[in-house]
């Protein structure tokens, strides 16, 4: 599988080769005993609207349903079968089949895969497009796969993670005294500690109330998912500190050995296609969506963050703080900037 360009979007594959590669290898010769007419279920929390949706999971069922070899892909959007912490297990016990999940979500049954979210441990989209591709992203997946059974067949850019307040975050010293969301994740914690913020856990579904009541000041999410839950209303800066890349895996559990070779070859292309896909549609999004606040004034862009100030104290914080494993994952990741 290799890295492509889309517009200005990068769409990623997964170093998921070689897992992919031997299970393969190992359903070629199904003996009748594999293939026969399956429904698979894929799970994601975003709305319809959202590109990782319409130009995601829309794209993989699409493509499956085209190649009729006998599968069929039905999409549960918007947390319909739980929220990503509690999706993860049901891939694991099999009653989901696929799912598009975030890295730190994944980290609850492997915890080194977690550390894809680390905050500044990619520079840009690219830089994680050629870390999907490097000897340690495959190292990685392989690993997952090995201890969960789960198979990673693509993951995609979804934009970068920006804060929004009610003032301009420019430097780490701005972020004092306020109450900031995040994720309830042991690395998106560590990422606000990193950063220098005081984290506050609120749910995704609940953001919007906790900011219009006060119960938090700010948040950071990609652009796409800020405007999805309408944000601008109750907030008044974006800074865009890109200080996370918001990566997508598309993962897939038992369900992948009962699959034939055709079959699992149809829809790793139809995940590729995918793949392909997003990270252009995120692009024009929030391409979109920033010209969009700057006209109405709704959100008032700031783009001359300290990015390196941010990024160092980020880094010298990490370091002292992973364990091993997780500081070997993004030793990896920096490898891979160069």
């Amino acid at each position: 599988m290799k890295a492509r360009t889309k517009r200005r979007g990068v769409a990623l594959v997964a170093g998921a080769v070689a897992p992919l590669m031997v299970l393969t290898a190992c359903g070629g010769d199904d003996g009748g005993k594999k293939g026969g007419k399956v429904e698979i279920s894929l799970a994601h929390s975003y709305t319809e609207a959202q590109p990782q949706h319409r130009c995601g999971a829309k794209v993989i069922a699409d493509e499956v349903e085209k190649a009729d070899v006998g599968m069929t892909v039905k999409i549960f959007p918007a947390s319909q079968l739980g929220a990503d912490a509690d999706r993860i297990g049901s891939v694991v016990s099999g009653d989901v089949d696929m799912d598009i999940q975030g890295a730190s979500a994944l980290g609850a049954v492997y915890e080194p895969v977690a550390t894809l979210d680390a905050a500044y441990a990619f520079d840009d989209a690219d830089h994680l497009a050629r870390y999907a591709e490097s000897d340690a992203s495959k190292k990685l997946v392989t690993s997952f796969a090995d201890e969960t059974g789960i198979q990673t067949l693509g993951m995609w850019s979804a934009g970068m993670r920006q804060f929004t307040a009610n003032k301009p975050i420019r430097k780490p010293s701005d972020l004092k005294g306020l109450r900031v969301r995040f994720a309830n994740s042991p690395q998106f914690l560590m990422n606000a500690k990193a950063l220098g913020a005081n984290a506050t856990e609120v749910a995704y579904e609940e953001l919007f109330l906790a900011l219009q009541q006060g119960t938090v000041d700010a948040q950071e999410n990609p652009i796409v998912n800020i405007d999805a839950i309408s944000l601008d209303e109750v907030q008044k800066y974006i800074s865009l500190s890109s200080h996370q890349a918001n990566s997508n895996l598309v993962i897939i559990g038992k369900v992948w050995d009962e699959l034939s070779a055709e079959q699992k070859k149809v829809l790793q292309a139809a995940v590729d296609k995918a793949v392909d896909q997003v990270p252009g549609c995120v692009d024009e999004d929030e391409q979109k969506t920033l010209a969009k606040w700057k006209k109405s004034g709704s959100l008032k862009v700031v783009d001359d963050v300290d990015v390196e100030a941010f990024r160092t104290q980020v880094d010298s914080y990490l370091r002292k703080n992973f364990n091993k494993e997780q500081l070997a994952v993004y030793e990896g990741i920096r490898e891979s900037a160069k």
